[in-house]
């Protein structure tokens, strides 16, 4: 798989920009596959993290990167990819007083000047709930404003590190009020020790705070120094738990033991704007 010329394609322009993706960083399992399809998931502001989440293999430390130039290489490196639609993503950055959001919006309006046509979506930390710096991402206009929530109330604080599941709640809900026609997208990754009704109810509390989409992934153990797997779901359990998720009103549900947050992120848009054209007829 690693001799797909698209991917090694992708993989040496990444480095020739010296930009980073979480399709390595976070050594996600649907590589090989998105690079063979020309889409990759951008991750700015550096590789070192300022949390340390239990389950996340990113480099975390005292980050020494901000690289004001980063934006327009993103932008650039799109361009020569050709994307139709690119996701933008970060570590955490609580060194930086608005948490990196205006990095966010100049990449963003970089994206729109070189690639008017690609649809852009954002996964962003938590900035602390400052609201002020949500403003600032929500401004540039992205087409979905992705934020996760990784797991169940109960299972947070152990999982997460300083991210809170109401203030995640409550960032998905500031992002609707601040921008209505812009879908909202969060995430849960399964088998750290949630309960099934505890599952049932985080999708009832992203419905509740009008989320749109929502992606349901097996979690895998990165190293033996992270949190060991609790369960592993079958896909009968994923199918079900997409019903789930349908009706209670989800515009989309990727639901799968290999789904992660990006994983065909072209197709959430498209159901995004088909469930935002049904309910405006």
């Amino acid at each position: 798989m690693t001799n797909n010329e698209n991917y090694q394609e992708i993989k040496s322009m990444m480095r020739s920009k010296t930009l980073h993706t979480v399709c390595e960083e976070a050594r996600c399992p649907n590589i090989y596959e998105c690079w063979a399809n020309r889409t990759a998931t951008f991750m700015i502001l550096g590789d070192i993290c300022t949390r340390a989440c239990r389950f996340c293999a990113v480099n975390t430390g005292m980050p020494t990167e901000l690289d004001l130039q980063e934006p327009e290489r993103v932008a650039e490196a799109a361009e020569k990819m050709g994307l139709n639609h690119c996701v933008i993503t970060s570590v955490a950055r609580d060194d930086l007083k608005d948490g990196g959001a205006t990095i966010f919006a100049e990449t963003i309006r970089a994206m729109r000047k070189r690639l008017p046509l690609c649809s852009v979506e954002v996964l962003i930390p938590d900035f602390m709930g400052d609201i002020d710096s949500l403003k600032i991402v929500m401004d540039a206009k992205p087409d979905i404003l992705n934020h996760n929530i990784e797991t169940v109330e109960r299972m947070s604080d152990r999982v997460r590190a300083r991210a809170k599941y109401p203030r995640s709640m409550e960032l998905l809900r500031n992002s609707k009020q601040l921008q209505p026609d812009i879908p909202t997208k969060s995430s849960i990754m399964l088998g750290v020790g949630e309960e099934w009704d505890e599952i049932l109810q985080a999708m009832d509390d992203l419905r509740a705070v009008d989320c749109d989409i929502l992606t349901l992934g097996q979690y895998l153990q990165p190293s033996p120094k992270h949190l060991n797997v609790a369960k592993y779901y079958t896909p009968d359990e994923f199918a079900i738990l997409k019903e789930e998720g349908l009706k209670r009103g989800f515009s989309h549900v990727e639901s799968g033991p290999l789904v992660r947050s990006s994983y065909h992120a072209h197709e959430q848009v498209k159901s995004a704007s088909k469930s935002k054209e049904a309910s405006t007829v």
